[in-house]
């Protein structure tokens, strides 16, 4: 609880994460999933659900309403949420099923490059890309060798000399990305992961993250590595990668302080300003006000209209 809730929360207050999830960003949402968390005043101080509410916004019924009666016969059940209990769940899994699917993505080159040097524990969700050669190596073939064609193909625009990239295993079976380059040499030269530069590696597991997932993807400042040329084009990157899929649904959050990003006319998204307060009081989330807005609309760049606010503020968010 103590690193979940705000820096500058006194004495013991309760963290409440209130949600609502449609199908597409146009229609009204379908779902509304509240959870209120509180934490033990005395003992081990173990976290526990206070409140947690499913509600079924089409039907304006409550799916889900606790502590029941079962809660408070047996407080140990309060240990849990209803969402994460498949016997529990059954009439709003969507909702399971959606935050399931949301990917978090900040893919630290290092540890994909020396991974079997580092004593560090792998983890189901690989937010930093330790498992990312793994993941590659799990896919089938016929579709590893699609998604790394079309990144292929995106890369070229971007990477001067690169001719190609593919997947195979070393004599003792571990897995590996080649890259070749073009240069004096008339067959150029290959290159594996562990000496693709920094920025090189970002680019390949965002764009086969994009390829890959079909629901929330988070990515956290994906311009770091990168030349300015390059920073440029990623919104570019990104709608190629996603208009390349079968379906181009799902969501992208970009976490960003890059002018080159926020200047992009290729996307256009949504804004919200992270900014902290003076006090130290925490940290608010707000949209554009409305004149802002009104200059956005009339094509002025997010990069001269919001960028000036993060003086002080800790990022802008961009939401495609």
């Amino acid at each position: 609880m103590s690193k979940v809730r705000c820096l500058a929360a006194r004495n013991n207050p309760k963290i409440l994460i209130d949600i609502k999830i449609s199908d597409t960003l146009d229609i009204l949402p379908k779902w509304e999933y509240i959870l209120e968390i509180a934490q033990e005043t005395t003992g081990r101080h173990l976290p526990y659900v206070s409140s947690e509410r499913v509600i079924n916004l089409k039907s304006k019924q409550t799916v889900l309403e606790r502590p029941d009666e079962r809660d408070h016969t047996d407080s140990r059940l309060l240990s849990q949420t209803a969402l994460e209990q498949i016997a529990q769940n059954g009439e709003f899994r969507d909702i399971a099923d959606f935050f399931e699917n949301i990917l978090y993505l900040h893919l630290v080159p290092q540890l994909l490059k020396f991974g079997n040097e580092l004593a560090v524990k792998r983890m189901t969700n690989d937010p930093f890309g330790q498992g990312f050669l793994e993941t590659i190596a799990s896919t089938p073939e016929k579709v590893r060798s699609s998604r790394l064609h079309r990144i292929e193909s995106i890369l070229k625009e971007v990477i001067h000399g690169m001719s190609n990239l593919i997947f195979e295993r070393d004599l003792v079976g571990r897995p590996h990305l080649k890259m070749k380059y073009t240069h004096w040499r008339p067959n150029g030269g290959w290159q594996l992961e562990e000496e693709f530069s920094d920025g090189t590696l970002r680019m390949i597991a965002f764009l086969w993250t994009l390829l890959d997932t079909k629901s929330v993807i988070l990515l956290e400042e994906p311009e770091l590595s990168l030349h300015q040329d390059i920073i440029e084009k990623i919104p570019e990157l990104i709608l190629r990668a996603k208009k390349s899929r079968k379906k181009a649904d799902g969501q992208i959050f970009i976490s960003t302080h890059s002018s080159a990003i926020l200047s992009s006319p290729v996307i256009r998204g949504q804004y919200l300003i992270l900014k902290p307060s003076d006090k130290g009081e925490g940290t608010t989330v707000t949209p554009p006000s409305k004149q802002e807005e009104s200059a956005l609309d009339e094509g002025i760049s997010p990069a001269d209209i919001l960028l000036p606010k993060t003086n002080q503020c800790i990022n802008v968010q961009r939401h495609f």
